[in-house]
């Protein structure tokens, strides 16, 4: 760790946080190298590193949250979610890659098997889940690969929303219409079990009450968040938001095969290998 701490430069951090991405390196946590390094300043290090990463030419898809699934909050000592963006370099469909994708640019990456949504309305400040749901396209299970540009996966909650929100890629398995199944979604989304498998051996289990008390919850609380801070734009039409892990973050290798089964769900496991 430093033995003094710069003073506090967005700027400085935002363009090191660019010249990272996709280079597999790694670095000394901000929050151990620069004064007064919060989440009110990694967010503001968020906004400018998004804006450049458009200005080049990438297109927002939509809101990744991440921490939110309360087992592993001890493990990397982050105790509330984070947020960050995706983008339409970093989503595609689970379909184009499940037989081969590889994760070599990221930086120490894991698996993460998540819930994710489409939004066809934007949510709202004070809505229930069914209310919330109301406001959903579609439902889909699938696979965030995230990454650490941090040695170790050690840092502080404030280096994770600077450094892209962990998001490495995310991989949106089948889409499923929420409409027509309100009822029976908001009865069984916060209520499925899932087992994370590779190789054939499961590797850890979930719940999806572990996830803020269920992924749609996930969406309330992102709701509240962007609507506490004026800086950031509110979810829109359009948007996918992917809700956090249902397991533990796996690491992965090339080679290996993961895939899951969900119980209690109509939605169908998935399968990925890496290349």
């Amino acid at each position: 760790m430093s033995a003094t701490k710069a003073p506090l430069d967005i700027d400085a951090i935002a363009a090191e946080i660019l010249a990272l991405l996709g280079a597999g390196r790694q670095v000394e946590p901000f929050s151990a190298r620069y004064q007064g390094f919060d989440l009110t300043a990694a967010y503001r290090v968020a906004a400018d590193v998004y804006a450049q990463r458009v200005a080049r030419g990438e297109q927002l898809v939509g809101r990744k949250i991440g921490f939110t699934n309360r087992r592993i909050w001890e493990e990397y000592g982050v105790w509330a979610p984070i947020w960050g963006h995706v983008y339409d370099t970093t989503a595609r469909d689970l379909s184009t890659v499940e037989q081969g994708f590889s994760a070599a640019a990221l930086a120490e990456p894991r698996i993460e098997p998540e819930i994710m949504f489409k939004m066809a309305a934007a949510p709202t400040r004070g809505m229930d889940d069914t209310a919330v749901l109301g406001c959903i396209e579609w439902v889909a299970h699938g696979f965030e690969i995230v990454q650490s540009i941090f040695p170790s996966w050690k840092f502080a909650a404030a280096d994770t929303a600077a450094a892209y929100g962990l998001h490495g890629a995310l991989l949106i398995g089948e889409r499923f219409p929420v409409a027509a199944r309100v009822e029976q979604w908001c009865r069984t989304l916060p209520a499925f079990e899932i087992d994370l498998i590779c190789d054939g051996k499961v590797v850890d289990s979930g719940r999806s009450g572990d996830v803020l008390d269920g992924p749609v919850s996930a969406i309330r609380h992102l709701v509240e968040v962007l609507a506490g801070n004026p800086g950031q734009p509110p979810l829109i039409a359009g948007e996918i938001v992917t809700t956090g892990t249902l397991t533990r973050a796996m690491p992965i290798a090339p080679g290996q095969t993961w895939s899951t089964v969900l119980r209690g769900i109509d939605l169908p496991g998935a399968r990925l290998r890496f290349l």
